[in-house]
């Protein structure tokens, strides 16, 4: 309990220091709300009534105040884009992007981690090279040069998928998972370069520790060793790196999302920056930074039930 009251601590502070850099960081951008809600030929007599009425013409740190304290109960504003409460824009876009997520998350490590293991298993041999050369693609290619050759070959060129676009898994679900394939697939492809990379070299960590030895000593079979032994113990370093990469998962679906068409919070984003919509920007940004954090905390308590020698006290 200590440990998670020090986190969550933590995570406050660490979300308010977030909050308060993108707030200043928005409004010393030049033009203002007011101008954007009436446009750059409005009345000036109107302009500043505008303004006075937004609490515009106040000091930066008593409209943060404000703003903070609107977003703690819960009232984010209305976009200036979309003429909607954000609230719920937001509620309607983070679904999309956590599908992308999850299922980048998930084909990541269904592929990393037995490439890893293959690759530490038969260390310097051509399977280590293959995995290696496989990772080392992943990492020194962007996100959009992999979504760019999967629309071109397996969109356009064969036809199996949809090259952009985005559908409710509440509506049809098999639609929703055809329209998230491709740009999960390229989220994964760099995300599971870095995680084989540590699955490799956690795992040869492991097996050069004496309990492996011991184990073959005794006769187990090579698979127990590798599967039961050595990769139980070498797991937890890549969900630290899994749950790490999860920030930057979020900031590549602004690239990706709006890359496919996928109207997720990534899409929400690019719209926001790219029609200067601030109040969207500053509760966006807030949002994600909140889910990384939480699921980074999430990941630190799960360690108790992989590895029982981690004491969160």
């Amino acid at each position: 309990m200590t440990y998670l009251a020090r986190r969550l601590g933590l995570f406050g502070v660490t979300l308010l220091l977030i909050t308060l850099v993108t707030f200043l960081i928005t409004n010393v951008l030049p033009g203002d709300v007011a101008t954007m809600i009436l446009g750059t030929r409005s009345n000036p007599e109107t302009l500043a009534g505008l303004r006075e009425k937004l609490g515009l013409n106040q000091p930066l740190i008593v409209q943060y105040g404000h703003w903070i304290g609107h977003a703690l109960s819960g009232d984010l504003g209305v976009s200036l884009v979309f003429r909607t409460p954000i609230a719920v824009l937001l509620g309607q876009k983070i679904a999309a992007s956590a599908m992308l997520v999850v299922m980048s998350l998930v084909m990541a490590l269904l592929f990393a981690v037995p490439l890893g293991v293959w690759g530490a298993v038969h260390r310097d041999r051509w399977q280590d090279s293959v995995g290696s050369s496989i990772a080392l693609a992943g990492i020194s290619l962007p996100d959009f040069f992999w979504g760019i050759v999967l629309i071109l070959f397996v969109a356009r060129g064969l036809g199996w998928l949809p090259a952009s676009g985005y559908a409710s898994p509440l509506d049809s679900p098999r639609l929703a998972l055809s329209y998230a394939a491709l740009p999960s697939v390229t989220l994964a492809l760099s995300l599971m370069a870095h995680l084989t990379r540590m699955t490799r070299s956690a795992m040869l960590e492991v097996l050069g520790q004496d309990f492996i030895r011991v184990c073959r000593a005794k006769g187990l079979a090579e698979g127990t060793v590798i599967l039961r032994h050595a990769l139980r113990n070498a797991i937890s370093p890549v969900l630290t790196v899994a749950g790490l990469q999860l920030g930057y998962l979020f900031g590549s679906i602004i690239v990706v999302e709006s890359l496919f068409n996928f109207t997720g919070m990534g899409w929400l984003t690019y719209q926001a920056l790219l029609n200067r919509d601030m109040p969207l920007v500053q509760a966006s940004v807030l949002v994600i930074a909140a889910l990384v954090m939480l699921t980074n905390l999430a990941i630190d308590v799960v360690y108790t039930l992989l590895d029982p020698r981690v004491r969160l006290t």
